[in-house]
This record gives structure tokens, sequence and C-alpha cells, in this order.
């Protein structure tokens, strides 16, 4: 699997000349929030589609009621150019009382963007440098490392496949699955080099069950936030729908993975030993 993102991750790089969607706050641009509960998100987007450049809507609807209260225009063309072009649409000015302005300048969002990636990698090498000393084993250290990576590299690519746009809120939640992912991937580690007195199978078994319990535990809080503050906020949607995809995918990377490797390593070294 880790192979075929690379695969995949390479054409949509040969395509799109970057590994992921970005939208107007890492790439820059105009976001407008116009306070008309009237306007329908779909003829808006198709009539000004064609006139502003990577046109974007989303609705603004009411917790209690449902009811559609606002719709959000993000594009990366001018704030000018916007405003008239929606002003033609809507058919009335646009001002303070009835709308909202933000304009991110190109340059000012791709020096956040690079901060941000910055920010990742620092994070990972860190990680991978802690994993390094409390095991002190090459194996097992680059065992938890490659689940950690694979956690950050398949949602993305299930991300792309999707087309969502990732913001700097969907930087912020691949930061966050560095640390959501290597827990289980420690406790395995953990359990199978450090604990005596059981069999090898026993230990995986033990950790399985309070690893697993332990993800599925986060997966289900992830999830009922997604469900609950996601249709509210495109920012925690992006969050907790990227944290949801890691955390599924960890299941995968350490259980099945990072389990036949330390395996593998430690059966490697009881025969080198008997030796």
């Amino acid at each position: 699997m880790i192979i075929g993102s690379f695969i995949y991750l390479g054409f949509f790089h040969a395509q799109n000349h970057d590994f992921f969607y970005k939208d107007i706050s890492l790439t820059g641009g105009t976001s407008v929030t116009i306070n008309d509960g009237n306007v329908n998100s779909e003829n808006l987007k198709n009539a000004i589609s064609g006139k502003l450049d990577d046109v974007n809507i989303r609705q603004v609807s009411d917790l209690a009621t449902q009811k559609q209260i606002a719709v959000i225009v993000e594009t990366r063309s001018e704030q000018q150019q916007t405003k008239k072009v929606l002003e033609d649409y809507l058919g009335y000015s646009l001002n303070d009382v009835n709308s909202s302005f933000e304009f991110t300048g190109s340059s000012l969002s791709s020096s956040f963007y690079n901060q941000l990636l910055i920010a990742l990698l620092v994070a990972f090498v860190l990680m991978a440098l802690v994993i390094f000393i409390q095991f002190k084993t090459f194996v097992p250290s680059m065992a938890v490392i490659l689940s950690a990576f694979a956690d950050i590299l398949m949602p993305l690519v299930v991300v792309d496949m999707l087309g969502i746009k990732i913001s700097s809120a969907g930087i912020v939640a691949f930061l966050m699955l560095i640390g959501y992912s290597v827990d289980t991937d420690i406790l395995l580690t953990n359990k199978v080099l450090r604990r005596e007195g059981k069999s090898l199978n026993r230990k995986i078994i033990e950790s399985f069950k309070t690893g697993i319990t332990m993800t599925l535990t986060a997966i289900a809080s992830v999830v009922a936030a997604l469900l609950i503050a996601g249709p509210y906020s495109s920012v925690l949607y992006q969050i907790f729908l990227i944290m949801t995809f890691g955390l599924l995918f960890d299941i995968f990377n350490t259980w099945l993975t990072n389990v036949s490797i330390i395996k593998w390593y430690v059966l490697h070294k009881k025969k080198k030993n008997e030796n």
C-alpha cells in the first residue's frame, strides 16, 4: 500500500504540480461571507465560476434550526473583482452589514504554507529521534517510524482521491496524526521487546487488545465530533475527517505491517543468538 501510495502521488504531482489540492489559506485569495439565507449556492457557483478563478462555495446553517443563514464564497481572484461579480449576480451592494471580506496575499499564504511544512517535518524528525533514543535498536525504531509515515501518507492519498482542498487546518491535522499514530506502535514494541516470561504471540495479542481499544475509542470520538461539528465548521470538518482516515489506516499499519516487522526481528534475533 505504501508503494501504491507513492505511485499515485507521483502521477498526481505530474498532473497538478503539487502533492495535494490547496485552498485559499495556502494559495492566497478572497473569502466572502454573504449574510443572506436565500442565496442558492449551486446557482451562485454556476453563475460565477466562469468569471472568478477556482470558486468554492459553502453554506452556513443555524445550529438549532438547520436553516441556511449565509454562504461563504472562496476564490483565488482579487477582492475588488470578486465583489463586483457577486454584486452583479445578487443585484445589491455588498457592505459591512450584509457581508464580510477577507483577502490573503499569495506571498503571505506561501510563507505560511512553508512554515507549516517545516513544523510538520521538524515534528516528524523529533518523533523519530525520541523513538531511536527509547528503543536503541534500528529495526524496531524504523518499524515505528515507517508506520507513522504511512499514517500520514495514506490519508493524503485518500484526500487527493476525494478532491478535497487542504487548508492550514488540514496540515495541522496531519501534524496531530504523528502523535496519534505512534502511541500504539510504541505500546506494541515495548511489550514485545521488554516484557519477559510470555510467548511472542501472547505478547502481541495482549498488545493488540489494549491498542485496538485505544484506537477504536479515538475513532469513535473523532467520528462523533465530525458528525456534530463538521456541518457547521469547514475547519473542524477537515481536521476530524483527516484524523478519521489516519486512525483507520493506523489499524492496518500497526497490526499488520509493524507486527510483521517486529515479529521477524524478534525471531531473527532469537535464531541468531541460538547459533
